[in-house]
C-alpha cells in the first residue's frame, strides 16, 4: 500500500480492441505509438500542454466541454490517433487507451 498518490511512470492498459488493432499496424508506425505513449506514461500529467511532445505529436480533449475528461493523442503528424482516459486512482493509476485509428 503507498502513503500517498502515485506519480509517474503510470501504468498504461489498453482496450483489447485497440490493442489488437495497434498489433495488426506496421511496425514503423507501432514505434511512433510507443514513442508518443513513453511520453504520456512519464509525464507529471497525462493531459499535459502540447509543447510537451515531440514534433509530429499532438494532444487535445477530446471535448472541449470536458477538459479532464478523455484526450486524443494525433501521432504520424496527424495521420493516426488514439483516445485515453487518465483513471487518477490513489493506489494505481492508470492510462487506459480506449481506442485507436491510423490511416
Amino acid at each position: 500500500m503507498t502513503d500517498g498518490f502515485m506519480g509517474p511512470p503510470w501504468q498504461a492498459d489498453w482496450v483489447e480492441a485497440a490493442s489488437n488493432y495497434r498489433d495488426a499496424l506496421p511496425e514503423e508506425v507501432r514505434k511512433n505509438i510507443q514513442e508518443g505513449m513513453a511520453e504520456l506514461v512519464t509525464a507529471r500529467n497525462p493531459y499535459v500542454p502540447q509543447d510537451e511532445f515531440p514534433d509530429g505529436f499532438h494532444l487535445e480533449p477530446a471535448r472541449s466541454s470536458r477538459p479532464k475528461g478523455p484526450h486524443i493523442l494525433s501521432f504520424d503528424r496527424g495521420r493516426g490517433w488514439l483516445r485515453f482516459t487518465f483513471v487518477r486512482r490513489v493506489e494505481d493509476p492508470q492510462i487506459v487507451v480506449e481506442e485507436i485509428f491510423w490511416q
